[in-house]
């Protein structure tokens, strides 16, 4: 059920969604952009442009959005690059709660698109998504990702403006989550973790607690709500991007990808073959916060909460095939040859292969293959490593 919007106050007019009373005028500039209809072709190529334009002119709320054209979308994303997207562990999560979901960072973007897509599929209210303004290079990007529920982390500032910056991002995801009852996304890191071995920063979590300095750490926190989402994706469409940026950073640790190399990023991540997806919910932690003594000092809470947070993501991975082969590959052993054929596994390492071949821009000599490959094979082991550890 959807809820009635709330007046968002005007400190976070630069960075919350943007707001019901403003949508249909804000969508009427947006489908007037000439990259939108080049975009709307790749995803949704059964229709026209003129059908899509009806269509988005036709909606009054972001939740409409989300409800018609963003289910319609994904669903046709799904169709054409997963095995199936799947889920567990909703049962744990209240309906009338919101939430501050923390996941590992796959995807730039379809990690809490498709997250979106299972709670309003499942008769929830969508979540509204973190994003940083480094990926919103376009106006019309920045204005689409607001339309679609998203608020706008501020990166690469100064460091009295950085500071500025969470203050104002922490206290409108307090505001979200306890004035407008709206659950929010956040990734437990900045950027996607390139090497899957997932760990939530600790700055983020200080971040956190700046929207409600008057309380301690572990009671600002229990305000939000954590809930910890562990996503599994069987293969990653941006295992050798991934690698090959390893590889430049070897060979040049200032090497920096260019704004070009995230829209590259993105369009493989929403086009490419994912195999089977899935998304495990987990409960929120406050019960695991209430167990933090008091008087345990500020870093050392920090670190605590990090690793109830990494534990529960860890321990509820889906594992897959691709898991266990690279493990065994990895370490050289056969401790999960059970869990696959020998034809599953020539099968991945040549799909390991052509991904690699798929870097034309760049020379390969045959050690910075065997380096991306072996890169690749940790992407791919570190789920598995990770849940073997938090299981112990």
């Amino acid at each position: 059920m959807e809820n009635k919007e709330i007046l968002t106050p005007v400190e976070f007019a630069d960075i919350c969604p943007i707001a019901d009373k403003d949508f249909h005028n804000e969508m009427s500039i947006l489908v007037e952009e000439p990259a939108l209809r080049s975009i709307m072709a790749m995803i949704a190529p059964q229709f026209t442009f003129s059908q899509i334009k009806k269509m988005l002119l036709s909606l009054n709320t972001k939740h409409e959005f989300q409800s018609t054209v963003m289910k319609m979308v994904i669903e046709g994303m799904l169709e054409k690059t997963t095995d199936g997207l799947t889920f567990s562990g909703l049962e744990h999560l209240d309906k009338e709660t919101a939430y501050s979901f923390i996941t590992n960072h796959r995807d730039i973007v379809l990690d809490a698109t498709q997250l979106g897509y299972i709670l309003v599929t499942n008769g929830r209210e969508s979540c509204e998504v973190a994003i940083g303004n480094n990926l919103l290079i376009y106006d019309w990007i920045k204005k689409l990702v607001r339309l679609n529920r998203s608020f706008i982390v501020k990166r690469n500032l100064g460091k009295i403006q950085t500071l500025t910056a969470a203050i104002q991002l922490s206290s409108y995801i307090h505001f979200a989550v306890t004035q407008k009852n709206a659950s929010i996304w956040i990734a437990q890191r900045e950027g996607r973790c390139k090497d899957s071995n997932d760990r939530t920063q600790e700055s983020l979590l200080k971040m956190l607690t700046y929207g409600n300095r008057e309380k301690s750490i572990v009671e600002s926190l229990k305000e939000l709500n954590i809930a910890p989402i562990a996503l599994c994706y069987e293969y990653d469409p941006n295992d050798y991007l991934k690698a090959k940026e390893f590889l430049m950073k070897s060979k040049n640790p200032n090497w920096k990808k260019s704004p070009q190399d995230d829209l590259i990023s993105m369009q493989t991540g929403l086009m490419g073959y994912k195999g089977k997806v899935h998304y495990a919910f987990t409960p929120c932690i406050n019960e695991e916060l209430d167990k933090i003594p008091a008087d345990l000092d500020k870093m050392l809470t920090v670190t605590r909460i990090c690793n109830i947070i990494d534990h529960a993501i860890h321990e509820n991975y889906k594992i897959f095939k691709t898991n266990y082969i690279a493990h065994d590959i990895l370490f050289d052993n056969k401790d999960f040859a059970d869990k696959y054929t020998e034809e599953e596994k020539e099968a991945f390492t040549k799909y390991l292969g052509a991904q690699i071949d798929k870097v034309t821009d760049v020379k390969l000599t045959d050690f910075d293959r065997y380096f991306m490959y072996s890169k690749m094979l940790q992407m791919y082991s570190n789920p598995l490593t990770n849940q073997l550890e938090a299981m112990k």
